[in-house]
Formats: structure tokens, sequence, C-alpha cells
């Protein structure tokens, strides 16, 4: 597993690190704002939570407010007042929680 300032740092490489689930490969891909590409994969694992909250993002950057409140519902969440990269990093933030190091 990578830390999220890993994640951070890997996208300046052309393509995402090995070993990233699903959901952090898609964020990643908008990351490099390849918006296709992490579309395509939370399309690929729709009805998982992670994804259908990924895929909620994505129609919301692409102005599709109606699909994406369909999809922030999908994954028991609210479009969130914030900028899309700011929700972005939240999701960031949620999903690379687990390889933070814990205090002893």
């Amino acid at each position: 597993m990578i830390s999220k300032e890993q994640f951070y740092e890997s996208l300046k490489n052309t393509s995402p690190p090995t070993g990233l689930s699903l959901p952090q490969t898609a964020l990643w891909w908008i990351g490099k704002q390849d918006w296709a590409k992490a579309h395509e994969l939370v399309q690929s694992a729709e009805g998982i939570r992670p994804n259908d909250r990924i895929h909620a993002l994505l129609h919301r950057q692409e102005g599709d407010l109606a699909n994406a409140r369909y999809w922030y519902s999908r994954a028991d969440a609210r479009m969130p007042d914030q900028t899309i990269m700011q929700e972005w990093d939240d999701l960031v933030r949620q999903n690379f929680a687990q390889t933070e190091t814990q205090p002893s």
C-alpha cells in the first residue's frame, strides 16, 4: 500500500502506481484530469459504495447534476457544497485513510 503523500507524488508519473484499489486508481486518473478513464473504471464496478461515490463526482464534474444526485444517492451520500477538486481531495483522504500511520 502506498501512503496518501506517495499517491500525490505519483501524479507526476504517466501511469498509476501498482497495487492501488479500483477507487484509488479512478481517483488517480481524476488527479491526472483523465475524466473518461476514471469514469470507465467506476462504471466497471457499479454498486460498490466507493465506486458509486466517485461516479457521482464524475457526473457532477460533467455538469450532469441529475445523474450526479442519482449516484450520490446510490452511495448514500449528499452532493457536497465544495469545489470538484476539494471533493476529490476529500475522497483521496478517505480512500487512503487506511494507509496512514496510526499513532501508538
